[in-house]
């Protein structure tokens, strides 16, 4: 094989839409903006959810009822063969974590999860442990340490 036989694959290119050119073409005329109308106009755009002034579906239907999503604790996962990489007898804690790119955002705190195999002796410092994780992690001779994860306290008058 030589650089002059190497192509793309197939279906990796396409034509671009030749817009306003005859209607035989398949896109002449309106050009794919269908009739008249704010969306046949250039620079035109409605947001999502825009139903033209009527009272658009998401504020029609009422919002009732419980929900846990806004008071749930959102962990960082990270497995355990990704913790290999510290060395033997290493305290693995949130800032090591981070500095390796094993937990990045924003979350109440990282989970260790017993995906993988452990390879050696760590000290693993987290707000969270599967038992899987804690049970491999003390097979080895490690330790898993649990941190407790500050709430903000209610401001009193």
């Amino acid at each position: 094989m030589r650089l002059h036989d190497l192509k793309p694959r197939p279906g990796a290119k396409h034509r671009r839409k030749r817009l306003g050119q005859g209607e035989s073409s398949g896109h002449g005329k309106t050009s794919g903006r269908g009739g008249k109308g704010q969306t046949a106009r250039s620079g035109s755009s409605i947001r999502i959810g825009f139903e033209g002034g009527q009272m658009p579906l998401i504020r029609r239907l009422p919002k009732r009822g419980f929900n846990n999503a806004r008071h749930a604790t959102r962990y960082l996962p990270v497995n355990l063969q990704s913790l290999n990489r510290f060395e033997e007898g290493a305290r693995v804690d949130e800032t090591a974590l981070r500095n390796a790119g094993l937990a990045n955002g924003k979350a109440a705190g990282i989970k260790i999860l017993g995906t993988g195999e452990l390879t050696r002796k760590l000290t693993v410092s987290a707000h969270a442990f599967s038992a899987s994780a804690r049970a491999k992690i003390e097979a080895k001779g490690g330790a898993c340490e649990l941190v407790v994860i500050q709430k903000a306290a209610a401001s009193q008058p």
